[in-house]
Parts: C-alpha cells; structure tokens; sequence
C-alpha cells in the first residue's frame, strides 16, 4: 500500500468528530493524543468497515484509576481500576451508528502498568484499547469465546495496519478482562 493509500486509509471520515477531554493522569499532550486518536479511530473505522453516519462524534475522556473505578464500580458492579470503558451512545439504525456513537474512558495508571507489564509501548498500548473502546461502541464485545476471538481479529487487523504488533500473541490478561 502507498502511502497516500495508507494515510487515506487512516483518516477519519469527513465530518467525523473526537471530543477529547483530559480530566486526570499522566498523558501524551493533547495535540499528540488528539492525532494517536484520529489515527486508531480512522483506521479502526476504515479497516473495519464500520459505518458511522455522517457528522458522528465520539467522547474519549482520559482520566485515573480513581476514576474509573468509581465508573467501572457503578455500571459493572466491579469494584476496581480497568483499563478501558465504553459506553455507547446509539442504537444503529441498520448496520449505521451515530450520530453520537458514544463515550471512552480510559485510566492512566493501569494503562501505563499495562504496557510496562507487557514490554510494549505506551503509545501502542493505548492505540490498542482505543481501538478495542471503539469497537465496544459499534457491538462488539468479548463475553463470549466467539464473539471475543472475531473482536480479537478485527483488532489483530486493525493494529497490523497501524504497525503495532499482534496484542494477543502470548500475553497476560488486561485489567478489562478480570
């Protein structure tokens, strides 16, 4: 692939709109987050072939542990940091979600130890569960075995065109999946 057909390929829709709010923690500057967004989110969408209609938006919140436990405890009854929640914002008419497709949240400390535990990039990391938060938005989820392995497959698809290497190859659980 060129590599205007991969920038193309990673851009986001026309229209297409992030709303990215830093509440808490140790991130990336916001321009640098706002273009490692755009990228996995573009990519996700493109490679995916996961149809938004046009002028959709979506809510990435990077905030702590503290707080994202308190969401994490009060939607999931699951009293603990995770590293990534979703909350989608739309049932899909058809096969098309939006306008507002929903909202991420993602923590600082667990996604940092995450990639320390796994010997990978910071970087590489969050493109990860920000890929994986949204796929979570357009129904895809990881309760069960088969509906897991084809969201790890989008995902393994998705990351390898965004050269980031298979997240799944021999590797411990992630704080989303205890």
């Amino acid at each position: 692939m060129t590599g205007e057909a991969a920038g193309l390929e990673m851009a986001l829709p026309e229209g297409f709109q992030i709303d990215l709010s830093v509440e808490a923690g140790d991130w990336p500057d916001e321009p640098a987050l706002e273009d490692l967004c755009a990228r996995a989110i573009g990519c996700a969408l493109r490679a995916g072939h996961l149809q938004a209609s046009p002028g959709s938006e979506v809510s990435l919140l990077f905030t702590d542990d503290a707080s994202i436990r308190v969401l994490n405890r009060r939607w999931r009854e699951k009293d603990k940091p995770t590293n990534v929640l979703s909350f989608p914002g739309s049932d899909p008419e058809g096969e098309i979600y939006g306008p507002m497709l929903g909202d991420i949240v993602l923590a600082s400390e667990t996604v940092h130890r995450e990639a320390d535990e796994l010997g990978i990039e910071f970087a590489d990391h969050l493109t990860h569960l920000i890929v994986h938060g949204i796929l979570h938005l357009f129904d895809y989820d990881h309760q069960e075995e088969d509906e897991a392995e084809a969201m790890e497959q989008l995902e393994r698809t998705i990351l390898a065109r965004l050269d980031i290497a298979d997240p799944y190859q021999d590797r411990p659980l992630l704080a989303d999946e205890n």
